[in-house]
């Protein structure tokens, strides 16, 4: 009877079943084990394939953040069960508020905390984009407004027949991820123009010895396309067509001027010139027709978000045209035969995978490419003074560097299209010779590179660059190579009737033509802005002594704010430099602490750093803390605990009053 009477009188909401079913131990046993068994598919996961796999599928999926929720809800309402509180309640509350301060801390700090890398170049200004490991999609619209769409398709690619629908862009055109493929492979093909362009040529080489078949496109003096590497020899395409050449070849055209004849009159020229605006005196010139211009040019630090003007000298006379208003188009320099095009500006040069390109819209390299044409008597190239060195493109945030001269393959093949669009060649074999002739579409050329036999099977005068994009079939390609290629998404856009359907590999931006402008599409890792910049000063590398080995390596960074703030710190193996490095900010966990990533053996120039903030480390902490605590006061303060060894605690009973002496008669005659 006394039982009935205390759980009846109970508050109702602790006698609800849906309170008691959150207050239950089952319900915890069973949160506690689900979240067990998926740590450790997560350590799995992440030793067999990598960190993001395992975020992808455990620690970051939906299902973990709401199994946290709803563990501390548990605790929460399994606390308030107990309802009125007593002593003895202390240490099971103080544990329980430790477990929900701990997962409280975790939550916030997955949700509103910062994690990603920066990689930084030594004499570069400081930036503030941080390179984070979720994929996203980026659209340049119409209206001038970069969207960014989350492209993560680990767990549920799109298909063509189920799309991942974005929505509709500024021009009403409606945009969707229909395919995702983890290797994507770029091949050139480039389509035909009525005028314009620049001359195409397409052949394969083979070996019956070797048993290799290799086919390429080549465009002519195009920075990427125009030359084919395979190792042994080098295949470039050029306008024009070969001079008279040694050799026996029966075809050779002869040269109808001499040397110095040709030197002494004006002739058609044109040119190509990489200029860089923190490196004025490195331009980089590469010749496509009659000589070298002698053109200086010279590229302006944008200024105001505008991207900078172009200033060339020639024939004594400077002309300056603006990047922006004059891209792409063919512009008349006063004073001069000559004429200028602008074909490319970048405001971040890099190279990345052989290839020019831009890490972001933020003017921290800027670059351009024009092309200078017109009649003129060719002046001697100038020599270059890159202080970089090597034979290849470089990739350490400065200007590329051609290769020297003398330090080409020993074997070359210069193919020629002249405007008639006969095609001339000159070979070099390093044990044939050198040999030059025309050459005839579907003939083969015996190259006397081993059994190296060539054949040109299609040729335009005049084309466009187009690259087709088109997943890899991991059957058909080594592991190898398929780890080297990038993943890609294909896009759809459907507007006024029509769709545009395209392969976007990461790190490449392509163009839609939608209207009534252009719409620009591109793929790759999702960048923020962080509300400090970095710097990097100095870097250093520690090496072991005997071997030379790398032992360590440093950064010094300075870090500063928009608002003036800044210090300098350094960061090395497990040694991060916080900032802001006030103590209330590192002690709450609202300051950024960066850590040394990696490095480039290659450019001791360039350091990779990890940026980490995290709101909630405080709150994981004092959890911890309470935690720990609760739990000493449950097995080691007799005080708090439920009962001691053979006699429960109870209530301490009434203090004595007046009616004793009655209650005493009323159990005598009880007794009686």
């Amino acid at each position: 009877m006394a039982d009935t009477t205390t759980t009846t009188s109970r508050p109702a909401w602790l006698r609800n079943p849906v309170f008691k079913f959150f207050a239950s131990v089952k319900l915890a046993v069973v949160l506690l084990a689900v979240l067990i068994i998926g740590a450790i598919f997560g350590t799995i996961y992440e030793s067999s394939f990598d960190a993001k796999v395992a975020r992808a599928y455990v620690y970051g999926a939906p299902w973990f953040n709401l199994w946290l929720i709803l563990l501390g809800t548990n605790l929460a309402i399994s606390a308030l069960s107990r309802w009125p509180w007593r002593k003895h309640h202390v240490a099971f509350l103080i544990t329980h508020l430790g477990i929900i301060t701990l997962l409280t801390g975790s939550l916030i700090g997955r949700i509103w905390g910062t994690e990603g890398t920066i990689t930084l170049f030594k004499g570069e200004p400081a930036t503030n984009r941080l390179l984070v490991d979720e994929h996203q999609l980026r659209v340049h619209d119409t209206d001038g407004i970069i969207k960014g769409y989350p492209a993560e398709f680990l767990h549920h690619p799109p298909t063509p027949e189920r799309p991942t629908i974005l929505g509709r862009l500024a021009s009403g055109a409606r945009l969707s991820i229909i395919d995702y493929a983890p290797a994507i492979e770029g091949k050139l093909n480039p389509k035909p123009l009525n005028t314009g362009g620049a001359p195409a040529l397409h052949f394969t080489i083979k070996t019956a010895l070797m048993g290799q078949n290799l086919e390429s496109w080549l465009l002519a003096d195009d920075p990427q396309h125009g030359t084919f590497g395979m190792g042994l020899a080098n295949i470039e395409l050029k306008r024009g067509s070969a001079a008279g050449g040694k050799g026996d070849s029966p075809n050779r055209p002869e040269s109808s001027k001499s040397k110095s004849e040709s030197e002494n009159q004006n002739v058609d020229l044109e040119e190509s010139i990489f200029a860089f605006s923190k490196a004025p005196d490195e331009q980089i010139g590469r010749v496509a027709k009659g000589g070298s211009t002698g053109a200086k040019v010279r590229l302006e630090q944008p200024q105001g978000g505008n991207k900078g003007r172009v200033t060339v000298s020639i024939g004594g006379k400077d002309s300056t045209f603006d990047v922006a208003e004059n891209f792409a188009r063919e512009v008349k320099m006063e004073g001069t035969p000559f004429s200028l095009k602008i074909d490319n500006y970048w405001p971040d040069f890099r190279i990345q995978d052989g290839k020019p390109a831009s890490l972001g819209d933020e003017p921290n390299n800027p670059a351009v490419l024009v092309t200078i044409r017109g009649k003129g008597v060719p002046t001697a190239a100038p020599a270059s003074n890159n202080p970089h060195g090597g034979t290849e493109l470089s990739t350490n945030g400065g200007p590329p560097t051609m290769p020297p001269a003398g330090a080409e393959a020993p074997n070359h093949l210069t193919f020629f299209i002249a405007d008639n669009g006969a095609i001339t060649y000159e070979l070099v074999s390093r044990k044939a010779g050198n040999s030059s002739g025309k050459i005839e579409i579907d003939k083969p050329l015996t190259t006397g590179w081993a059994d190296w036999q060539l054949v040109v099977d299609k040729a335009m005068p005049h084309a466009e660059q187009w690259t087709d994009f088109l997943p890899v079939k991991s059957a058909a390609t080594s592991t190898t190579t398929t780890n080297d290629l990038p993943d890609g998404v294909q896009v759809r856009v459907e507007q006024m009737g029509e769709k545009f359907e395209q392969w976007v590999p990461a790190g490449w931006q392509i163009t839609v033509p939608t209207s009534p402008n252009e719409t620009m599409i591109a793929y790759g890792w999702k960048t923020i802005p962080l509300p400090i910049g970095l710097e990097l000063t100095g870097f250093e590398v520690q090496r072991n002594e005997g071997n030379d080995s790398p032992a360590g390596f440093k950064s010094t960074l300075r870090a500063s704010t928009a608002e003036g703030d800044s210090a300098i710190g350094q960061c090395w193996m497990n040694n991060p430099f916080s900032f802001p490095g006030a103590w209330w900010r590192t002690w709450t966990g609202l300051t950024y602490k960066i850590s040394q990533a990696s490095w480039n053996p290659e450019n001791l120039n360039e350091s990779t750093v990890q940026i980490l903030r995290d709101p909630g480390w405080l709150l994981k902490w004092i959890g911890s803390l309470l935690v720990v605590t609760g739990v000493f006061m449950m097995f080691y303060l007799r005080p708090y605990r439920k009962q001691t060894v053979g006699q429960p605690i109870l209530p301490s009973p009434p203090a004595p009053k007046k009616q004793k002496r009655e209650t005493s008669l009323t159990a005598a005659t009880i007794e009686h």
